[in-house]
């Protein structure tokens, strides 16, 4: 007999959690292997936890989604992230596949689909519900290049008003190395203040999960 998929559920709503676990908790295949309250928790427990599945909401308290997904890829590399997330827009959901997610499912799907994101990532594919497919078309209007994985980290540690020095130390790289992101980033924005690139990270949902914002 196929062992069950463990499933680690990470959303800072009770209820949305105890519903989304009790819909799984329905299917032979799956075991929950916890709820929890946010992305901190998930890093330090997913060892314990050893999730095949890890289904991540972005905004949380201590550490939101994106920045979770990326530790727990280099702590927990067999786990699959799989975002669950309310927010459609193209910002969020290249932000969580370039972070490492194979996956992004609105909250408003019906409940068998949770299921089926959760079979196609364990198949090894990605997964995208049908709101979030048609936000990853190519933009074609400001022709900006799109930012790394990592640049976009540090535009968040900077859009929460931290100097280079305390960014590098955060990251555990040189001052240097932040100083030639900084200049990427604004380069690849077209943006020349620090006011702005602050602007910009509201404007475009960077700023999940630090309590800034949503």
């Amino acid at each position: 007999m196929t062992a069950p998929i463990r499933v680690l559920i990470v959303d800072d709503h009770p209820m949305v959690a105890e519903g989304i676990q009790s819909i799984l908790e329905s299917y032979d295949d799956i075991e929950v292997v916890g709820t929890l309250g946010d992305g901190q928790a998930a890093v330090e427990q997913a060892e314990a936890l050893r999730p095949d599945v890890i289904l991540m909401d972005l905004n949380m308290p201590r550490l939101g989604g994106l920045s979770a997904t990326e530790i727990l890829l280099e702590r927990a590399p067999g786990a699959r992230v799989l975002i669950l997330s309310m927010h459609d827009s193209p910002e969020y959901i290249s932000s969580a596949l370039s972070h490492g997610a194979v996956g992004y499912v609105l909250k408003d799907v019906p409940t068998d689909e949770i299921k089926q994101a959760i079979d196609t990532v364990m198949r090894g594919e990605r997964y995208l519900c049908t709101g979030a497919k048609g936000s990853l078309e190519p933009k074609t209007g400001d022709g900006r290049e799109p930012l790394t994985g990592r640049e976009q980290t540090i535009l968040l540690q900077l859009a929460q008003g931290k100097s280079n020095k305390q960014v590098a130390q955060a990251l555990e790289i040189s001052v240097r190395t932040v100083e030639t992101h900084r200049k990427n980033i604004k380069r690849k924005l077209g943006i020349s203040s620090t006011a702005g690139l602050t602007r910009y990270a509201l404007e475009h949902g960077v700023l999940q999960g630090t309590g800034v914002g949503f």
